[in-house]
């Protein structure tokens, strides 16, 4: 970035080309995952317009200003000068950065399992950065580079009331509120230890669980629970499809494929909006088998799984397994997808359903395919 920064001060199209350069290199940090998603969708959705119209807003959204200021060069005179605001909107995204910081760490801390950014922990450091942020615009905390504050602006202090009322709504969570609109930005509330909200579930299950299993030939789930335990809403699901199906042919039910991840924001907004209906909860606790699959679990397989696919890339990890079942299976590489099957394997709905929080349309298809399995048992 600092040679092309350099070989920018140099005149003719040759400057402006390594201007643009320099851009393209320093925004790519922000710019990357997003293209990267956008990408992603083109192979792993049938939807296509879709990753057109997010390139096309992208592009537009970074080119559009400097096009207009190349047309008007006189809007840059209008431009409020540098000053002691523009170092106070640095601090403030800093806190962001810090912020989002702690989000991408939560990633990393969710798939290998560290537990080091556990929902509560993630909770409090976000409610102290959101204090600090409101104090700072306050003028109550002040840095090294700021200047006097003689007075709050207007402007200056709703953005403190908006981000003091952010960090108070986040305050219930720490005793297990869902806080469902952010559910796809928090870790999962199986991941924390007190937690009122799933207790209730759990009591709730107790009963259901005990007559769904009074069959004592049916085992709990065994495979992969030292690490993929707690399922959410008190609902119990396997890590293996073998362990699922033979979960489901003793209790004639049939299987309900949930391709997930520990990363992932939309499994989480499904689980927090749509499963925790008390209709859905109560149809996927009694109707159904359910198998989650996580695509992103570094687990390694036992030696005798280990193998290699039509790609020629050794499948090692229980992630690479179920990415690869899942593309050759459905032709799909994203989450979530709810699949489902028979005790046979047999697809009781060709619906290859992914995100849609709507909940009576998730209602309709598991009575759909519940109807479907009843009727192929006659």
């Amino acid at each position: 970035a600092n040679k092309a920064d350099e070989k920018s001060s140099k005149g003719g199209l040759l400057g402006i080309f390594f201007m643009a350069l320099t851009l393209v290199i320093v925004s790519f940090s922000c710019t990357g995952p997003i293209v990267g998603t956008l990408l992603a969708q083109v192979s792993g959705t049938s939807a296509k317009m879709a990753p057109v119209l997010g390139m096309l807003g992208l592009s537009a959204g970074l080119a559009i200003p400097f096009s207009l200021f190349a047309f008007f060069p006189s809007l840059l005179k209008a431009l409020p000068k540098s000053g002691g605001w523009l170092n106070s909107v640095k601090v403030v995204f800093g806190f962001v950065e810090l912020a989002l910081a702690m989000k991408f760490l939560s990633n990393v801390d969710l798939i290998y399992g560290w537990h080091l950014l556990d929902r509560e922990i993630f909770l409090v450091i976000w409610i102290v950065l959101s204090l600090l942020a409101g104090m700072y615009l306050l003028g109550k905390i002040k840095f090294s580079h700021d200047s006097d504050l003689t007075y709050v602006s207007i402007p200056r202090l709703f953005f403190a009331i908006a981000i003091f009322c952010f960090g108070v709504y986040l305050i219930p969570g720490l005793w297990g509120a869902p806080l469902k609109s952010m559910s796809g930005i928090l870790p999962p509330t199986n991941t924390q230890d007190f937690n009122l909200n799933e207790l209730q579930y759990k009591i709730g299950s107790a009963g259901a669980s005990k007559s769904s299993t009074e069959n004592t030939a049916v085992q709990p789930p065994k495979l992969y629970t030292d690490k993929l335990h707690d399922a959410p809403l008190g609902l119990t699901t396997y890590y293996d499809l073998d362990e699922g199906i033979a979960a489901a042919k003793i209790l004639n039910k049939p299987i309900m494929l949930d391709f997930t991840g520990h990363s992932c924001a939309n499994c989480r907004k499904m689980e927090a909006e749509v499963w925790s209906n008390p209709e859905v909860l109560e149809k996927l606790r009694k109707d159904f088998v359910i198998v989650s699959l996580y695509v992103d679990e570094n687990s390694d397989l036992p030696s005798a799984q280990v193998y290699t696919n039509k790609e020629g890339k050794e499948i090692t990890t229980l992630g690479d397994k179920v990415k690869d079942f899942e593309s050759s299976k459905f032709g799909m590489l994203s989450q979530p997808l709810y699949m489902f099957m028979d005790t046979d394997q047999n697809m009781l709905s060709d619906v290859k359903y992914g995100y849609d929080p709507n909940i009576e349309k998730f209602k309709q298809h598991l009575d759909t395919v519940k109807a479907k399995y009843e009727s192929e048992k006659k």
